[in-house]
């Protein structure tokens, strides 16, 4: 585990991430003060937000991640005949 302050950390961001990929945790500090930690998502416990979820649910490859493109709009089917609920009924004793 290595520890950053908030300026070395946005000057040298993309280096900070490399590292947190291989699997290293670094804090964040704000004058000395630890405010933050950045780790794998494979190793967050139990993640807060709704998109550290979602995020650890990909990388564990249990949903896959939206491509961003909505869902086609789609037309309701119609059937004739009886309703389903009434044949159910019929066929109960």
């Amino acid at each position: 585990m290595s520890t950053v302050g908030i300026r070395d950390l946005k000057n040298h961001l993309t280096a900070y991430l490399r590292r947190t990929r291989k699997g290293e945790e670094i804090v964040v500090t704000d004058r000395g003060r630890p405010i933050a930690l950045i780790q794998p998502i494979q190793s967050a416990t139990q993640p807060v937000s709704l998109e550290a979820r979602m995020a650890k649910l990909a990388t564990e490859g249990l949903i896959s991640p939206s491509d961003g493109r909505r869902l086609k709009r789609f037309s309701p089917v119609r059937i004739s005949g009886k309703p389903t609920s009434q044949i159910i009924l019929e066929d109960r004793p």
